[in-house]
């Protein structure tokens, strides 16, 4: 319930709503570096590279199943603001449904899922057996995390980020504690480590689940089942889910290709220019989490203003969002641009590394300053479910970016090579906000 000293889209409150988000954005990166603290104080050599590589390999199939996230929380946000909970209800069936299908899948399609993803990584014959049981385990905690993330996109589209919050640090937490057991205490190794992470997958989406069924069972009318399977299997709803989750992994891929496209480029410049430049993109990381931050709460406030059909709150969110991005992108540029020379000397003590990095900082401070309004207009757009929108400004600014390689890159290098990526965010905000004024306008001008 908002407090009701604060206006329902103070900055206050937008302020309110974001740092839960940042906290949980932040926390989740913990998930792998659990494992690695863990098995890197009982383990040995090869237990910590087999972790290495089987942390990789979740975190690129799962990056890619991230749209189950996004798709959920606009559909919701406009049936939340619609206030028709029957079909909230029917929106986080139909969700759970599809990412459980998907995560039965990845266990039904495990073999060649290793076989490929090893076939890619280079790593000693100990380290990939290690590394092959660690897959073994953990691919059985997939229909969980695709789950999860469902249910984290319900508590984004209804604005529950603390509640987000709480399920991401019991994860967290949880799987701490359980990795101590059964690798510390138990000395199971990898194998503990696997096992941990999967039991506190499924503990998290049994929590989540329960704690959203909960919240909305509070406004199921009575005398009437909680869910109406004939909504659910609905096929319009059924194929515009699909055609919004298609096209947020067509967007999702493009942006993961853009910066594979980066870092494969920052080889050719040679090892230092490639270690210099994954150093950057750590702290352009950090940024991200701040950032998500307001765009997940403008998600949720775009997709509510839209099913309420009031135009004046979506301005308003838009607006006032947008200015907590950009002065806190302004912050975290300038905090990049004097102490990332610090920060630089905590990940690396390689004297050619820290300066070829130091000498690109402004780049990635400059980077991160011009990228708030492309993390926004994806968390707008996401909102009001437009994904075909998103969808062609990855593919349009995409081809931007190759374009600005081209031409900077030969004459410029490495440098050329940065102001081809500030170039490319740039372009993702210009490509979407061409579309937002006909999205703005085919809002009804309500209250």
């Amino acid at each position: 319930m908002v407090n009701a000293h604060i206006s329902p889209l103070s900055y206050r409150y937008l302020l309110s709503k974001a740092w839960p988000i940042i906290l949980a954005n932040a926390a989740v990166p913990l998930l792998g570096l659990v494992d690695t603290a863990v098995i890197g104080n009982v383990g040995t050599v090869e237990d910590l590279g087999a972790i290495a590589f089987g942390a990789l390999i979740f975190s690129f199939v799962y990056w890619g199943f991230g749209f189950l996230r996004m798709g959920t929380t606009g559909f919701i946000a406009r049936a939340a603001g619609a206030e028709d909970e029957q079909e909230v209800r029917a929106i986080l069936g139909r969700s759970l449904l599809m990412a459980i299908g998907l995560g039965l899948l990845l266990i039904a399609l495990q073999w060649p899922i290793r076989e490929l993803a090893f076939s890619l990584l280079g790593g000693s014959e100990t380290v990939e057996l290690i590394a092959r049981e660690y897959f073994r385990i953990r691919i059985w905690g997939a229909p969980a995390t695709l789950a999860t993330f469902v249910l984290m996109g319900v508590l984004i589209g209804r604005g529950q980020s603390k509640t987000l919050l709480v399920v991401q640090l019991f994860l967290n937490g949880l799987n701490i504690a359980l990795d101590i057991l059964f690798a510390g205490v138990l000395k199971l190794g990898v194998a503990g480590i696997a096992l941990g992470t999967v039991v506190a997958e499924w503990a998290t989406v049994v929590l989540a689940a329960w704690l959203i069924i909960r919240e909305l069972s509070r406004h199921k009318e009575p005398g009437r089942p909680f869910w109406l399977l004939s909504r659910i299997l609905d096929k319009i709803s059924l194929i515009r889910a699909l055609s919004a989750n298609l096209n947020i992994m067509i967007r999702t891929l493009l942006l993961v290709f853009s910066f594979a496209f980066f870092i494969n480029q920052s080889a050719q410049f040679g090892d230092v220019i490639l270690a210099a430049n994954h150093i950057l993109l750590q702290l352009v990381a950090f940024a991200a989490f701040f950032l998500d931050g307001y765009a997940f709460v403008v998600e949720a406030l775009v997709g509510n203003s839209i099913g309420a059909g009031r135009r004046a709150r979506f301005d308003q969110a838009v607006y006032r969002s947008s200015v907590l991005a950009l002065i806190t992108a302004i912050i975290l540029a300038l905090l990049i641009w004097l102490f990332g020379n610090f920060a630089i000397s905590l990940i690396t003590d390689l004297t050619e590394v820290h300066n070829a990095a130091a000498s690109l900082l402004f780049l990635a401070a400059i980077y991160v300053c011009c990228s708030f309004a492309a993390f926004q207009l994806d968390g707008i757009f996401i909102g009001a479910s437009c994904t075909r929108h998103m969808r062609n400004a990855a593919v349009m600014s995409l081809l931007v970016f190759l374009l600005a390689w081209w031409l900077l890159s030969g004459s410029y290098g490495v440098v050329g090579l940065w102001w081809a990526m500030i170039i490319y965010v740039v372009a993702r905000a210009g490509v979407l906000f061409f579309y937002y004024a006909p999205l703005r306008n085919s809002i009804a001008d309500g209250q």
